[in-house]
């Protein structure tokens, strides 16, 4: 039986991703905040309430998994999301590389993605105001920091410009580095159909050291 450590299992994205592993047979450990949030209940499922802002105690948490998917988020009202997003994410990074880990996927965003020739989602003005901070954060963490890492075998999983609840239908495209856009310009995923992507990579490892994205 493969298993996993899944970091932010609780979120929005994290639960998501927690329903689609359960559901094909994995073993997970779902490291939380806040175990109260976890609503599933399964013999494969094992819940953690830790601080991954401690690269030693994700490394401990960490040991002896081969995979491990972050899907961590300091929370939309955080005022200090801009710095927790950096802090945070190189110490899960940190972390998992002194854990031994293989492979470490983590739940990226739109903001870096190209929406034209040299222009980025986050430098296009259609993201709030409210929402840059989180946004350019993480994509500061990929651009400066995960693009540049060579121990481990990393991953970073755009989604479309626009993840919301919907259906689980498996019918969607790929892609690297650009804006995946329907006939209509709208740029839609549902987060369950993010869920299946983001574990089909961990089944087939399709992608190395690199960033992929998702849309309809």
């Amino acid at each position: 039986m493969k298993k996993i450590v899944l970091i932010g299992a609780s979120g929005f994205v994290g639960s998501a991703l927690l329903n689609e592993s359960i559901s094909r047979g994995y073993k997970v450990t779902a490291i939380v905040r806040d175990p109260k949030k976890i609503k599933v209940t399964n013999e494969n499922l094992s819940v953690i309430k830790a601080d991954v802002s401690s690269a030693e105690t994700v490394a401990d948490l960490c040991k002896g998994f081969d995979t491990v998917v972050s899907a961590y988020n300091p929370g939309w009202t955080n005022p200090n999301i801009y710095d927790e997003t950096l802090s945070v994410y190189a110490a899960i990074l940190k972390g998992a590389k002194a854990a031994g880990v293989r492979r470490l996927l983590c739940v990226g965003g739109a903001g870096t993605l190209f929406c034209a020739p040299g222009l980025r989602v986050m430098d296009s003005g259609v993201i709030p105001e409210s929402f840059l901070p989180a946004v350019k954060s993480l994509g500061e963490f990929y651009l400066n920091i995960l693009s540049n890492e060579k121990e481990i075998d990393w991953v970073f999983f755009s989604p479309a410009g626009n993840i919301a609840p919907g259906k689980r239908t498996g019918t969607f495209r790929l892609g690297k580095d650009d804006l995946i856009v329907d006939k209509d310009g709208k740029s839609n995923i549902s987060v369950e159909d993010y869920a299946v992507a983001m574990i089909d990579e961990v089944e087939n490892e399709a992608h190395h050291r690199e960033r992929f994205t998702i849309g309809y």
